[in-house]
């Protein structure tokens, strides 16, 4: 079983329970899905970029990605139905815990200028976004081979009810949340 996981199951559940007053172990918030995506934007028409960009994602998940395409066509953005416009990948389970756990030891802290994540970033429903702008901060890329620089975006969902369960929840799980400052 996973570290964070084995985690989860035997300390955060506990002391969630006693915070929150909840008295069965089904009413703890757990996380749901971990949803990596990344749109293609100015680099759709290069069918090679558009590749490596789907080869990087499925590398950082472990999972593989799947191209989305564009369900109509929208000449303002020389936008064809049909077209590759991003490369998504949705982890549960095993992988999704593996993919936490080295997104906050090992990612998060080689991300330059990192000084912690937002509160505004958790979603009034718990779901916290993270928007990662380069790709290679994750160990699984290498520089040198690295075929183009791009953004990706991280959605953890959870099954929480509210903000302060979530924050707790993620704070608990070792995700480098900013302390709010208080004017």
């Amino acid at each position: 079983m996973n570290r964070l996981k084995e985690k989860y199951k035997k300390e955060i559940t506990e002391q969630l329970k006693k915070e929150f007053g909840f008295k069965n172990d089904f009413q703890v918030p757990k996380i749901k899905k971990v949803i990596l995506n990344s749109g293609t934007g100015r680099v759709a028409k290069d069918t090679a970029l558009v590749d490596a960009i789907e080869k990087d994602i499925t590398a950082i998940a472990g999972q593989k990605a799947v191209k989305a395409k564009a369900k109509k066509s929208i000449a303002a953005f020389k936008l064809r139905e049909g077209m590759d416009v991003g490369v998504r990948v949705t982890l549960r389970g095993e992988k999704m815990y593996d993919f936490i756990d080295r997104l906050v030891s090992v990612s998060l802290p080689r991300t330059r200028d990192f000084r912690g994540l937002e509160l505004k970033n958790i979603d009034e429903n718990g779901n916290l976004t993270i928007g990662i702008r380069e790709q290679i901060v994750f160990p699984e890329i290498n520089q040198e081979n690295a075929r183009g620089i791009f953004g990706l975006q991280i959605t953890v969902v959870t099954s929480s009810k509210d903000k302060k369960q979530a924050e707790k929840l993620f704070r608990l799980l070792g995700f480098p949340l900013k302390v709010e400052s208080k004017k």
